[in-house]
């Protein structure tokens, strides 16, 4: 094998040829010619260092020549003879000494080889200053040198300004300490900009102590701000770039010796850095130097044209009298966030990119990063506007930089998330090219080469690495590609929509709709709060988007649909919400423009129901239910069960005991039914936006039990997975109360009974353990606090109540039944019914509940007598305090209650001899104890349309308020709330109604008690 093949393979070019002799004996003297490999471990750390390069073979030349220089320069300082050039490294200790820093310091290494081979410019102020390497070397500390953009001039330095060639020295360390932690400290973009505009107002202040310190002697110092523009004040500055500034003194007494400062502060920086450009004062270059704060604003009130304005977007101070900049800024302020009102602004800023891309010349108009189309600038003239044109009212837009005010422009719903994201890659992508440029030779440059080797060095500087079947230049190109035609296509996109001008042109005033006009017409709509009215529209009307537009279009028609409910402004509140949180879903605006009666159901929801907000808001994709009647139909019994289990199935594989997934998934999937059924409920009287088959208050309740049924099933078969008991122990869930009877309400907990039977040949007590572990499981998993509601398991009416075990076995509720049961035990069992778990088992607790509600022979005298006084105890001790009997749902007179009980004495009267009654539903009993004329048909019309409206107005109650109660208030936007979902009318005649019903259902109640 050759020697200089061998070298090759660490990446070194001309097959390592020109490598082997700057290695060599005559060289650095890390390669052994004889062995064809590194002297030592050391020197092949050093190596494969040099290997990793952006430019292998210019950071060994670059390292060549510095150690060279560092060899020369002590061989001189020891009276050596002058060494000519091209001759060996001379061999001294100094030379070595570099090289055993390197070897002992793996981070100097690693930084100053990354710097040597990025940048020649840098190698040679290296080569030129052969000491300065060593600030690179990690700290004491192990931490690596300070590379936050900030100027050290050390102790030796006089109190006062520094001199120039000091400012130099220390300006070109912080710059190199720059550049070493953006190409090895896994800093990002934002951090080495902030770092670089850190360095230039530093700078800048050390300049302007210099310029003043300079003042003829006698002169006073005069008040004077510098203000930096540009990339420098929007903490983005790039490594070679003009510092834009704006020189303002405070008034005329500063003007002669501000511009002698300024002048002078101009000077010291192009010696020490970079130019100073002040053309971006008024009148450019033509105009003074220097300006008061008067003659600026005068210039600015007057003269000013869109450019200027929108130049002043990254306006801040820098040096020297800092409040006098801070007073400047907030001076200009209101005419910068008024400048998108002027009728040619938004032409003005788009001719402007187009001017700007017409002067790059054709030849490199397709490689340039920055004017270019789909370069910087159009990133930053599209965020620029958007912020004149909604920043005049939103005060977040104010961002200097592009990154925080593109952040600043998705997070307000201007820009969508995946457009934003798209330009902020491609933001940091263009300006690691500009970096990497810029870095190799200290010149100002964004033209990305056209020359194969430039592209190879950029490409590896930029962490391209060739792979099998993949080239680094290849990859690099692809990448430039795609992020400049998305940075162009959504350029086009925000900076040329078509109501863009329309927009500017409203005046701030009135898209903060703080004018008496606005305020007038949206209280004539009647909202309470005009103007938190008119700040919900601005934000959910302001941008350029696509979703703007349609909001602007949907909006004059939902404003309307809430000023008909009876809190317009919690209408558009909700809408405001479910906007923001859907806002950026494609499908959502098209949705409600495209989604027939979407938006005006949408709105009477919103408008009307605080319970189906919160359900919507946590579950925003069930807002498609509302564009298919089907989809606002109860789904089938089978279906839900099945679907509620699959969903628990699908997080218990794999032997997991865990149900908290499981259980997670089924109570999003209760969430999901619940809304389904409130806006089918909402919508059902709803006229032209009621869907196909309205649900009355019975339908409802029979869909939200069976979504109860599905839910405790899935959370039965979670915990026999947790729990499984002992094998063939059979256990039941068995419905009581509202669920028992299909007449669940929204806020009704599931009134259930636990019950097991052991396996054979194995006692109640061993079995006891187990069962009692699955019922503690569904209740602890199915209430435990979720952002999905929870679902309360109320076992009170099991046998002795709360003081009773939990679960019982068949036998046990045999026994207590026959031994100790009281009338009201036989009357709870009336809803008895099985809901879940073994059929079996709860079909035979189903026939031990027949003997109880249905005894034989009927009641006794006594029995009618203790449920006449237990019922009127529940009137006078259930009752809550406070609580108005004649307009409570649930135990107000005539209410519920009062039907039940008088539907459940027949039947427990009367079950016995009469099959019909044998049902758990009050409405169907009491129908067949018409048939049966154990009530006449008045009293049976009075108690049915009691407890219907009872039903109804309790579910809508809950529907408004989005929180149960039973009291029907007798006045307020909740009575109106509730009216409107029942139809509409007056709300005080609706009271008279209610009242009169309930007093007839009372009275109906009452004579079948006393019967």
């Amino acid at each position: 094998m050759t020697r200089p093949s061998r070298l090759a393979r660490y990446g070194f070019a001309d097959n390592g040829t020109r490598a082997a002799d700057l290695l060599g004996p005559g060289g650095l003297r890390l390669w052994d010619v004889e062995a064809q490999g590194p002297v030592d471990a050391d020197a092949g750390e050093l190596i494969h260092a040099l290997s990793r390069a952006a430019d292998p073979n210019l950071a060994l030349r670059q390292l060549h020549r510095l150690i060279d220089s560092v060899a020369r320069a002590a061989h001189r300082a020891n009276g050596g003879p002058v060494i000519g050039p091209g001759e060996d490294i001379v061999e001294s200790p100094a030379a070595d000494a570099v090289l055993h820093a390197l070897y002992a310091d793996p981070g100097l290494r690693r930084r100053l080889v990354a710097v040597l081979g990025a940048s020649s410019a840098l190698g040679d102020h290296l080569v030129a200053n052969h000491d300065q390497w060593r600030v690179l070397a990690t700290g004491k500390t192990g931490l690596p040198p300070n590379a936050e953009g900030h100027l050290e001039f050390g102790e030796s330095m006089a109190e006062g300004p520094p001199t120039v060639p000091a400012l130099r020295t220390a300006y070109r360390i912080s710059l190199l300490r720059i550049v070493a932690a953006d190409l090895t400290g896994g800093r990002g973009l934002e951090p080495t900009m902030a770092a670089l505009s850190r360095l230039a107002d530093e700078t800048l202040a050390s300049a302007y102590a210099i310029a003043v310190a300079g003042l003829p002697a006698g002169t006073p110092e005069p008040r004077l701000a510098v203000v930096a523009m540009g990339k420098c004040g929007g903490y983005e500055l790039n490594y070679v770039s003009d510092v834009d500034v704006i020189f303002v003194a405070a008034g005329d007494d500063d003007l002669s010796a501000g511009t002698t400062v300024a002048a002078r502060l101009i000077e010291v920086c192009g010696q020490v850095a970079w130019p100073v450009d002040a053309a971006l004062r008024p009148e450019g270059n033509r105009g003074p130097l220097v300006r008061t704060l008067a003659s600026h604003q005068a210039y600015y009130r007057r003269w000013a044209r869109t450019w200027e304005f929108q130049a002043l977007l990254k306006a801040r101070p820098a040096a020297g009298d800092l409040p006098l900049a801070a007073e400047w800024i907030d001076d200009l302020a209101p005419l910068v966030w008024h400048a998108a009102e002027r009728p040619e602004a938004v032409a003005d800023v788009r001719d402007m990119r187009r001017k700007i891309i017409d002067n790059v010349p054709p030849r490199e108009v397709d490689r340039e990063i920055k004017r270019g189309p789909g370069g910087l600038r159009d990133i930053e003239f599209a965020v620029q506007l958007l912020q004149l044109v909604h920043g005049r009212i939103d005060e977040t837009l104010r961002e200097p930089g592009t990154l925080p005010a593109l952040r600043a422009l998705v997070a307000g719903g201007y820009v969508g998330r995946e457009d934003g994201e798209t330009l902020l890659r491609g933001y940091r992508f263009l300006r690691s090219i500009e970096h990497r440029l810029q870095m190799q030779n200290l010149r100002r440059t964004h033209t990305v080469p056209d020359d194969p080797k430039a592209l190879r060095w950029l490409a590896a500087a930029l962490g391209y690495r060739a792979l099998p079947g993949r080239d680094a230049v290849e990859a690099f190109r692809s990448d430039w590609v795609g992020h400049a035609s998305h940075v162009r296509r959504l350029h086009v996109k925000l900076l040329y929509q078509p109501l863009l001008e329309a927009v500017a042109r409203v005046p701030a005033e009135a898209l903060r709709m703080t004018t008496e006009s606005a305020g007038r017409r949206l209280e004539i709509l009647g909202f309470a709060d005009p103007a938190g009215a008119l700040r919900h529209l601005q934000a959910l009307t302001g941008g350029v988007s696509r979703t703007a537009a349609i909001q602007r279009t949907l909006l004059p028609m939902l404003l309307q649909e809430f000023a008909d409910a009876p809190e317009p402004d919690r209408g558009l509140l909700n809408y405001r919400h479910v906007s923001d949180k859907l806002g950026s879903t494609p499908w959502y605006l098209r949705l409600l423009r495209d989604g027939g009666p979407v938006a005006r159901r949408l709105a009477r929801v919103l408008s009307l129901s605080r319970y189906a907000t919160d359900l919507l808001t946590r579950d925003p994709e069930a807002l498609r239910l509302l564009a298919d009647d089907a989809e606002l139909q109860p789904r089938p019994r089978d279906v839900l069960r099945d679907g509620f289990i699959a969903a628990a199935d699908r997080h218990l594989r794999d032997g997991t005991t865990d149900p908290a997934k499981a259980i997670t998934a089924v109570r999003a999937l209760r969430r999901r039914e619940l809304f389904r059924l409130a806006c089918a409920d909402i919508l059902s009287r709803a006229g032209d936006l009621a869907p196909a088959h309205p649900l009355d208050v019975h339908a409802v309740g029979i869909a939200l039990s069976d979504v109860t049924d599905a839910t405790l099933g899935a959370a039965l078969h979670a915990a026999r997975r947790v729990h499984p008991g002992p094998d063939g122990l059979r256990f039941a869930v068995i419905g009581m109360g509202r669920l028992g009877g299909y007449e669940m309400s929204y806020p009704s907990d599931a009134d259930v009974l636990f019950v097991y039977a052991p396996p054979e040949g194995m006692s109640d007590g061993e079995a006891s353990a187990s069962a009692h572990a699955i019922a503690e499981e569904m209740r602890r998993t199915l209430s435990a606090p979720a952002p999905d509601p929870a679902l309360g398991i109320d076992a009170d009416l099991r046998p002795e109540g709360r003081q009773g075990p939990l679960v019982r076995s068949l036998n046990a509720y045999a026994q207590y039944y026959a031994r100790w049961s009281k009338v009201w035990e036989s009357q709870a069992l009336l809803r008895a019914r099985f809901v879940c778990g073994d059929e079996g088992l709860g079909r035979e607790f189903e026939e031990l509940a027949d003997g109880m509600r249905y005894p034989s022979g009927g009641l006794t005298r006594e029995q009618v007598v203790e449920i006449r006084r237990i019922k009127a105890r529940v009137e006078t001790e259930r009752l809550p305090r406070g609580a108005d009997p004649n307009t409570h749902t649930k135990l107000g007179r005539g209410g519920l209650a009062d039907v039940e009980w008088a539907v459940q004495l027949l039947q427990l009267r009367h079950g016995y001899a009469l099959p019909a009654l044998r049902m758990t539903r009050t409405l169907e009993a009491l129908s067949a104890e018409l048939d049966a004329k154990l009530v006449d048909k008045v009293d049976a019309a009075a108690m049915t349309a009691g407890w219907t409206l009872a039903a109804q107005v309790r579910n809508a109650l809950t529907l408004v308020r989005g929180r149960p109660t039973d009291q029907l208030p007798r006045h307020g936007v909740e009575l109106a709330g509730v009216v409107q979902l029942l139809g509409g009318g007056d709300p005080g005649e609706f009271v008279d109604r209610y009242l009169r019903i309930t007093r007839r259902s009372r009275a109906a109640m009452e004579r079948v008690l006393d019967a």
